[in-house]
C-alpha cells in the first residue's frame, strides 16, 4: 500500500527540491489564472471526465492494440528508458527511484524525433488529437506509489489510455480528489490533474498507459488566453531544462 507522504519507497526522507525563482514566479502567475480557466471551461470543472466528451478518444481506443504493439518493442529495452526525474528534475519531489520510467513522443509541444520514428502509428494517432501537448508511455514498476501531488496548470487536461494493466486490477488505481478509478485495458481515464491525486501499482506486474496532456476545451476568450499561457510555458526554463535532459539521454543511448 502507499508509503508515508514524506518517505521514499525505501523509507528514506525525501529531498524536497526548491523551484528556481523564475520558475516559482511563473507557477505563481499561472495559479492566478486558474479561476479564469474554470469560468470558460466547456467540459465543466470536475476531477474526472467522461471520455465520450472528447471526440478523439474513440479513434485511439479503437487502435489501442496497435499502440501496445509499438510499446512492446520499446519495452525490449526497458532498462534504457529514463526515469521521469532524469528528464524533469522537478519530479524528484514525487519520485526518486527507478520505478517510474517515461518514453516521450512529445513533451510540451516538442517532438522527440527518434522516439517517434520507433512508434510511427502511435505518433500518427497522438498527432491527430486537437490540442495535444504532451504524449509519452508512462511505465510503473510493481509496488510503485506516486504520492499526492497536483499539476501546475488547469489549462491542460490529462488522459491515460491503458495499455498494460496488471492483476488484480483493483490494486492498480488512481485517486483524484476523493474519487478512485481503476484502469481498463484499451480505455481512457481523463482527469484534471490540478486536483490532488496519487497513483498505486500494488501488484507484481508492470502498469503502462499512454499519458497525454491536451488543451482543455474553452470558450472565447479563455481559449485565446490559454494558447498564450501554453506558449509561455513551452519557453520556460522548466521545460527547456527537460528538453535538454531528453536530448542528452538520446545522445547517450545512441553512443
Amino acid at each position: 500500500m502507499s508509503q508515508g507522504k514524506n518517505k521514499t519507497d525505501a523509507g528514506r526522507p525525501k529531498r524536497k527540491r526548491k523551484h528556481r525563482p523564475s520558475v516559482a514566479m511563473g507557477l505563481w502567475l499561472i495559479k492566478r489564472l486558474e479561476n479564469v480557466i474554470r469560468r470558460y471551461s466547456m467540459v465543466g470543472v470536475t476531477p474526472f471526465f467522461d471520455p465520450a466528451q472528447f471526440a478523439w478518444t474513440g479513434a485511439l481506443e479503437a487502435q489501442w492494440q496497435a499502440i501496445r504493439g509499438e510499446l512492446e518493442q520499446v519495452l525490449t529495452r526497458q532498462d534504457d528508458i529514463p526515469n521521469f526525474q532524469d528528464i524533469s528534475k522537478d519530479q524528484v519531489n514525487i519520485t526518486q527511484d527507478d520505478r517510474w520510467k517515461t518514453f516521450f513522443l512529445y513533451g510540451y509541444g516538442y517532438k522527440m524525433e527518434n522516439n517517434c520514428e520507433r512508434c510511427p502509428e502511435t505518433t500518427r494517432l497522438v498527432e491527430s488529437i486537437p490540442g495535444m501537448f504532451t504524449a509519452f508511455f508512462s511505465i510503473l514498476a510493481p509496488g510503485k506509489h506516486i504520492p499526492p501531488h497536483r499539476g501546475p496548470y488547469n489549462g491542460l487536461l490529462r488522459a491515460h489510455l491503458a495499455l498494460m494493466v496488471p492483476e488484480p486490477r483493483e490494486r492498480c488505481r488512481i485517486q483524484v480528489d476523493e474519487q478512485t478509478r481503476h484502469w481498463e485495458t484499451g480505455k481512457f481515464i481523463i482527469f484534471d490533474d490540478t486536483f490532488r491525486h496519487q497513483v498505486w501499482n500494488d501488484t507484481d506486474g508492470t502498469r503502462v498507459v499512454l499519458f497525454l496532456d491536451v488543451q482543455r476545451p474553452l470558450a472565447w476568450p479563455g481559449a485565446w488566453l490559454n494558447r498564450i499561457v501554453l506558449r509561455l510555458i513551452r519557453w520556460s526554463p522548466f521545460i527547456q531544462d527537460a528538453r535538454r535532459n531528453h536530448l542528452a539521454w538520446e545522445r547517450g543511448l545512441h553512443r
